[in-house]
């Protein structure tokens, strides 16, 4: 049974929680955001298209951990505690930003700079992997029920502010550094103010109160992965969830700024304001989207994205091909995440909806994260790849069948605003 809280006492943990979803989803981003300054000191070459393809690679690499991140913080926080979780996946993050500001470049110390960045990469796809669930989990949970939607909303909120900072920093240091000081040194400073950004934030999260579900739970398979195998459909059904909304957001997000600048020809700070711009208003979006989702239902939204995804992706990136104004582009890119906002706005209230207390971290976050290692964390490189062999067009179709595919998921599945096991 969960206690009463004030609204007061609600938005202060759920500010809590989202603060340090904000530090990790900043300190995952820098490196997106960064690559084509840090580039040349980890993978050095003469190729641009050949050192983005390298750190694209690594990018993918910490994607593998986050399905490994799912299951161990998962369990973690479905035995010990939604805080305790959250409060071990922050510091994480932290090392691992701290370890690639530090690490010599190529030049220095060979091999084991890429090394040294890999392992970064991998620790800190570990504490993303566990952030997700656990904070899905914690956001759905901490929420009043008539407001679940709109609350659980501010997961992508800060997430997207995570990535608005990283630009934010981009933009700052593109203004006072030139383009070889940036990439010389200029590019450590992001992973620098990350990792104290999280110490700061690890502080704030052991002041957090515990989810009242989780403490007047008393299952004993609490995390167990036999006792998640009894909910298959659900299992599943956050797959395909999760397939269409997590390729087209990584497409909108941290690939598009590579397309406008390889594919498009527009300048790197350009695209970084186009970037800051749209991304800026798609946040604004999450809640008002979340709060819709509180009066219609879930299922809508979904169809919206499915739909317009499907329809409209491979418009959206031909048109962007033949951009020739920022402006242009930046319209074009606020349409797709306009559709897109139709799955971030609600996924992690949908999927912390269909598991009972006891397993709800795991299974929000291990089929998600899954899903998001194999097909999220390739995106980048799957598009850089085709590019690279000039069939740069395969990846709008690839996009549009996936999302088309999750569309129909959303087509068979019950709305979980009425059948919510968080009532339960």
């Amino acid at each position: 049974m969960q206690v009463q809280r004030s609204e007061r006492e609600i938005i202060s943990n759920i500010l809590k929680g989202s603060l340090g979803n904000l530090i990790e989803w900043f300190d995952w981003y820098v490196y997106a955001s960064f690559a084509v300054y840090f580039a040349p000191s980890f993978f050095p070459s003469h190729d641009k298209t050949a050192e983005l393809l390298s750190t694209a690679g690594v990018f993918a690499i910490g994607f593998l951990m986050r399905p490994l991140g799912s299951l161990i913080l998962g369990k973690y926080a479905d035995q010990h505690g939604r805080r305790a979780a959250l409060t071990l996946s922050v510091l994480i993050m932290a090392s691992g930003s701290l370890v690639i500001a530090i690490t010599p470049s190529y030049a220095h110390i060979g091999i084991f700079a890429p090394v040294i960045l890999v392992l970064a990469r991998l620790f800190q796809g570990l504490s993303l992997g566990g952030e997700y669930g656990t904070s899905a989990t914690y956001l759905s949970e901490m929420a009043s029920r008539n407001h679940r939607g709109f609350y659980a909303s501010f997961q992508y909120v800060t997430l997207i502010s995570g990535q608005l900072i990283a630009l934010g920093v981009q933009i700052i240091l593109q203004m006072t550094l030139t383009n070889e000081q940036l990439t010389e040194w200029g590019w450590r400073i992001p992973f620098i103010i990350g990792a104290l950004g999280a110490i700061i934030v690890l502080f704030l999260r052991l002041s957090m109160a515990e989810s009242d579900q989780f403490a007047s739970q008393k299952a004993k398979s609490k995390g167990s992965l036999k006792e998640l195998m009894r909910y298959p459909k659900a299992v599943l059904t956050v797959v395909g969830l999760t397939l269409g909304g997590t390729i087209a957001f990584y497409t909108y997000t941290t690939y598009l700024q590579k397309f406008m600048i390889n594919s498009v020809g527009l300048p790197t700070q350009s695209v970084t304001r186009i970037n800051f711009l749209a991304l800026l208003i798609f946040m604004i979006l999450q809640p008002i989207a979340g709060a819709i989702s509180d009066k219609i239902g879930r299922r809508p939204l979904l169809f919206w994205f499915g739909g317009l995804g499907t329809i409209f992706t491979i418009p959206i990136f031909v048109a962007l091909q033949h951009a020739t104004t920022s402006w242009e582009a930046f319209w074009l890119m606020l349409a797709g995440l306009v559709i897109v906002t139709g799955y971030t706005s609600i996924n992690a209230i949908v999927k912390a909806e269909m598991f009972p207390t006891e397993i709800r971290a795991l299974g929000v976050g291990l089929p998600y994260g899954l899903t998001v290692a194999i097909f999220g964390g390739t995106v980048e490189y799957l598009a850089l790849y085709l590019r690279k062999i000039n069939h740069e067009n395969l990846f709008f179709v690839y996009v549009t069948v996936v999302i088309f595919i999750s569309l129909l998921v959303y087509w068979r599945m019950t709305d979980t605003k009425a059948t919510s096991k968080l009532d339960k």
